[in-house]
């Protein structure tokens, strides 16, 4: 357990910010899950407008700093590849 007060503070930040980032990360899973749903339904514009919709919140991740920025790159990338070939 943490002595001073400087670390006492430092855990309960930790534990706030977990909680926050967590919830950034699963909203981001979300958006993508919607994406890949349209696109397992064979829907395109359905697929497109969720990609459009999912790509803020990855760049969103990223500029908040729970995603790193290759990794969301990637996952635009790839979705927008798989909805063009629709």
């Amino acid at each position: 357990m943490a002595n001073s007060p400087q670390a006492r503070k430092r855990i309960r930040r930790n534990d706030r910010r977990a909680e926050i980032n967590g919830a950034r990360i699963s909203r981001i899973r979300n958006f993508v899950k919607k994406v890949e749903s349209a696109i397992e339904g064979g829907d395109k514009v359905v697929a497109a407008e969720a990609l459009k919709a999912a790509q803020p919140e990855l760049a969103r991740g990223v500029a908040r700093g729970v995603m790193h920025k290759n990794t969301a790159s990637r996952k635009m990338s790839r979705l927008t590849k798989r909805v063009a070939a629709l």
